[in-house]
């Protein structure tokens, strides 16, 4: 030891000789008599120098040594997904090695006892994050210049320093070092040793953002780092770290305005440094992004008097960098041209905007308008304009004498302000006029209006179809104003109309961008909403609130944007439990006037329980009133009823419970319609924790076993549980057939990722003597593990039969592995598979390149059996659900999908089992089950093994082994417990194990 110390400060020193280098790192890699933590930490300062060096690499330094003992093992890296557009990494100075630029501050104020000084010499006179981190030692201000080029010239730490924190379990000091030095991986790894405190969150949101910018930036870092902030920040709202941090993650999702007020709330803190940096950086978001805005404005200004003053000022200037508001405005100024010269003076503006877009299409339009005459088109065009003001006497009159003109255009101009105002019109003669004009500009509105009539027919794939196709054409017309149009559409029809939050965030990240391309802020606006509603259906609730609130800080003035947002806010904080919160937010919505909308008035209903708000009944009477009168879909109509019978339940229980099977019974008519199926839900789930309240608990069993839809329920071992927002009913039916039940209306906070807990300890010894639980438990429940103990055989639930008396059955039975994951993954490589314990002649295997997605599509259709071996990976940009990866078909399409597995026939009813990480994971729909397990038992799967967390190399065998019972004629259910009870007895830390769940 003391000869590698001395040898150590001779390296550093430099006065160990070159020739001397290579032997004394074999010996520190060799040595077992060094003691381990020093050993380790000589090993990774000596393979850091040499980095730095440039003969020796910093992977290497973490390869090569191993954490130190007491910690625990480096978090596995998901695989990267694909950036997300608005979003950068923070910049991290520094290498792999410990070789920081720290301050050597000392006797700052708040240290804890275990905090201490940190004496480590830096010759440079600037910080290497950009974040601010909260150990007491390096919390003083220095400025931030990013990292540019190379490494910069550091000096590596002094290893006592390492150990003596070590010692000391200083795992805040240790983590601090790692961040600082650019490994915020192991940071996180140290931090997990230390408790949660708003100080620690804090750091390990830095962290969060710091793993993600190593990923290459996929979605989740920073929405967790956000989430860990807003925990810090109300815990403590001055939190300067946590607010500074908070505004960088603000900054880096595009949200300047909302990171500028961060920023000042440190500003305001008068911290020596920071506050002065803060405030610069406050002044720079603010200003950039304000006069954006204002640049919107005045181009929108500019148009306004087009149509009504004949010697308004062009916008010529506008005309190049907003052509998308001043096409809309030029086409009605053309329209309200009363005359030959009125017109032809518009052909400077038709210039400029054809120099925008590239054409003479304007051009020509303007030419071939002052062609017409104007003994007739004069009057009319003086009409126009009074009737898109309102002023018109007839409308009826006017639209008829318009379609008999044949001045196309106008009447185009006419029926799309009756469209845009949500009057009833003649949709077939507007597309065909459209459409006649020959203007692709028209010819997309043309295709987004029969769009939303086969959307209004319950016809939304045709819809669809015709928006992407419409999409195409925009883009090869490079009419990017039509395209956000277009994009906004298409990711409205995927929240509202089928509940599909992966595909509109994809369109709404689109759309975002090229709003901002475009410099459009109104459609930007637009689109933070929408990716809020996404965000917020998601349950990243502090990422869908920052969306919203940055939305209504672009438009604080207006009262209809003030209540969308605090409406949707108020809906974002009862997801999050926060009660009071949402009460006052809703409360804001009530005051400013507005109409509470669906959103508002399902809040206003759940927020009910909680005891009457001021003006709630005579709000949500005119509510129901508008809804009723507006509703086109038969979901719409269903849900209203919900809306109604849950708020009527805490005044009048016959009334609210009448409504609620009204609900139910109109629902179940339309199943294709995603608000019909959110009716259904959210009313079975109001009856069950009726039941509860009212102690009939066979009741709330045969309502769950309704939602369900399932038949032949057994009449013993059956568990059911219902989760109702804070209500949890549970209910079983033990081994003689006694009904028992319980009702537990005090959560507080959201459901999480596992249940144990859940069922009572009472109602779980009644089942005890069952040798199979079936689990009936809608969502969010489904899916979930550790309801039961992981020694009881039980299996979830899902529709049809039960499965007792299922044994093996004759057909192929299908193995994918050896996957060629896309390299822009980062996912590591598999280790091949063990080959099969027996022989068998129905095995098919697809391997390699020829494990694609449509390959194995083609092969689950009349598989028996299947094995699937990958790795597993959710990523909402793609699903709604895990999604297990393939190798790439030709177009580069690698994804599995509970999405396309649904729309398979499996004819062979096979056993499927999912080794993959994460392969049960299911999305937080509170009314609707979303799973790859879910998606095979529908598709015709008797049985599905999957797990909901990391799974390791050996899983396969566990798998096989569990295969091997089922074979034999064992129950799935007793076959999975067997050999979970075998691996926890062999190796009692393979934890994961507990996490397989079954579904049948």
């Amino acid at each position: 030891m003391i000869a590698d110390c001395a040898n150590l400060a001779a390296f550093v020193d430099g006065h160990l000789p070159p020739e001397a280098h290579e032997g004394f790192l074999a010996h520190l890699t060799g040595c077992e008599a060094c003691g381990v933590r020093f050993h380790d930490l000589l090993q990774l300062d000596v393979l850091g120098r040499l980095a730095m060096e440039g003969t020796g690499s910093p992977q290497a330094a973490l390869e090569a040594a191993p954490l130190p003992d007491a910690a625990p093992a480096p978090l596995p890296l998901p695989p990267p997904e694909p950036v997300r557009p608005g979003r950068r990494p923070w910049r991290v100075a520094g290498g792999l090695a410990l070789a920081v630029g720290m301050a050597a501050v000392t006797g700052l104020p708040g240290r804890t006892a275990r905090e201490a000084p940190l004496p480590w010499r830096a010759s440079a006179a600037n910080r290497p994050l950009e974040a601010r981190l909260t150990y007491a030692a390096v919390g003083g201000h220095r400025p931030y210049v990013p990292q540019r080029g190379a490494l910069p010239e550091v000096t590596p730490l002094p290893l006592r320093e390492l150990v003596a924190l070590e010692d000391r379990e200083d795992w805040h000091g240790l983590s601090t070092a790692y961040l600082l030095s650019g490994d915020p991986r192991q940071a996180l790894t140290w931090l997990q040793r230390a408790p949660a405190t708003p100080d620690l969150d804090s750091d390990r949101a830095v962290a969060a953002v710091g793993l993600g910018a190593a990923k290459a930036g996929e979605q989740g870092p920073l929405d967790e780092a956000l989430r860990l902030l807003e925990g810090t920040l109300r815990a403590r709202p001055d939190h300067p770290q946590a607010l500074w941090n908070r505004a960088l993650v603000l900054r880096d999702m595009d949200l300047p305005l909302l990171a500028a007020d961060s920023f000042e709330a440190v500003a305001k803190q008068g911290e020596p440094g920071w506050s002065a940096e803060a405030a610069a950086r406050a002044r720079v978001l603010r200003e950039k992004t304000q006069a954006r805005g204002r640049a919107w404005k005045q181009a929108q200004a500019a148009t306004q008097d087009l149509m009504t003053d004949p010697g308004a000022r062009l916008p010529l200037e506008e005309a190049g960098k907003l052509p998308g508001i001043v096409r809309v405005a030029f086409y009605d100024a053309v329209r309200a041209a009363a005359s030959r010269d009125a017109v032809l003076r518009l052909h400077p503006l038709a210039e400029a905007l054809d120099r925008a877009y590239g054409g003479t299409r304007l051009r020509e339009y303007v030419t071939r308008v002052a062609e017409h005459d104007f003994r007739r088109r004069g009057p009319l065009a003086r009409d126009y304009a009074r009737f898109t003001q309102d002023k018109h006497p007839s409308r009826e009159t006017f639209l008829e004498a318009l379609r008999r003109s044949g001045e196309d255009d106008l009447y185009v101009g006419a029926l799309g302000y009756e469209l845009n105002q949500g009057r009833p019109v003649d949709v077939e003669a507007f597309v065909r006029a459209a459409d006649g004009l020959g203007d692709p500009w028209f010819h997309l509105i043309a295709e987004q209006t029969r769009a939303n009539r086969e959307v209004q027919d319950g016809q939304w794939w045709k819809a669809e179809a015709r928006v992407l196709e419409a999409l195409r054409t925009c883009e090869a017309q490079r009419l990017a104003y039509r395209c956000a149009r277009l994009q906004l559409w298409l990711s409205d029809m995927y929240l509202q109309e089928l509940h599909r939050p992966a595909d509109a965030w994809v369109h709404a990240v689109r759309g975002w961008q090229l709003a901002k391309q475009t410099e459009e802020w109104e459609l930007e606006r637009q689109f933070l909403q929408a990716l809020g509603q996404v965000a917020r259906l998601g349950h990243a609730l502090p990422t869908a609130s920052a969306y919203l609130r940055e939305s209504l800080a672009r438009t604080p003035e207006d009262p209809k944007q003030r209540s969308y947002v605090h409406r949707n806010l108020a809906n974002v904080a009862w997801l999050g439990f926060r009660i009071d919160e949402a009460r006052e937010e809703m409360e804001q919505t009530l005051e400013s006037g507005g109409p509470l909308g669906m959103a508002g008035a399902l809040v206003l209903s759940d927020l009910a329980r909680f005891g009457p708000l001021d003006g709630a009944a005579d709000a949500m009477r005119r509510t129901l009133t508008e809804l009723r009168r507006t509703a086109t879909r038969p979901g719409e109509r269903a849900l209203t009823d919900f809306i109604e019978g849950q708020f009527e339940l805490e005044r009048d229980r016959t009334a609210g419970r009448g409504l609620l099977w009204s609900a139910i019974t109109q629902a179940e008519q339309w199943p294709a319609d995603a608000n019909a199926r959110r009716a259904r839900g959210y009313a079975h789930a109001a009856l069950i924790s009726e039941a509860g309240r009212t102690g009939a608990f066979a009741e709330a069993l045969v309502l769950v076993e309704r939602q369900l839809r399932v038949s032949s329920v057994p009449d013993t071992c059956v568990l059911a549980v219902s989760v109702q927002h804070e209500r949890t009913v549970a209910v079983v039916r033990g081994a003689t057939g006694e009904v028992l039940g319980s009702l537990d209306s005090g959560r507080t906070a959201p459901l999480g990722k596992e249940t144990s807990g859940l069922v009572p300890a009472p109602l779980q010894q009644a089942l005890r003597d069952c040798a199979h639980v079936e689990v009936l438990a809608p969502p969010p429940v489904n899916g979930l593990p550790g309801l039961l103990p992981p020694d009881m055989a039980w299996s979830y639930r899902v529709g049809r039969g039960a499965t007792a008396g299922l044994g093996p059955k004759e057909g192929a039975h299908l193995v994918v592995a050896g996957v060629d994951a896309p390299a822009a993954l980062g996912l590591p490589r598999l280790a091949p598979m063990e080959p099969p314990s027996r022989i068998d002649p129905r095995r098919v295997t697809l391997e390699g390149t020829r494990a694609t997605p449509s390959r194995v599509l083609e092969a689950l259709g009349t598989a028996t059996e299947v094995e699937i071996h990958t790795h597993g990976v959710f990523s909402p940009e793609l699903s709604d659900a895990s999604l297990l990866v393939l190798s790439p078909e030709g177009d580069g399409r690698y994804a599995l999908t509970a999405d396309q597995v649904r729309s398979r026939k499996l004819s062979g009813a096979p056993l499927v089992l999912l080794a993959a990480c994460g392969a049960a994971h299911t999305a937080p729909f509170p009314h609707e089950s979303f799973s790859l397990p879910v998606a095979f038992v529908e598709a015709g799967a008797r049985a599905v093994l999957a797990a909901t967390v990391a799974i390791p190399d050996t899983a396969g065998r566990f798998f096989d082994a569990v295969r091997e019972r089922i074979r034999a004629g064992v129950l799935p259910s007793i076959a999975l417990r067997d050999e979970r009870r075998q691996w926890l007895s062999a190796s009692p830390d393979a934890g994961w194990v507990r996490d397989v769940l079954l579904f049948e």
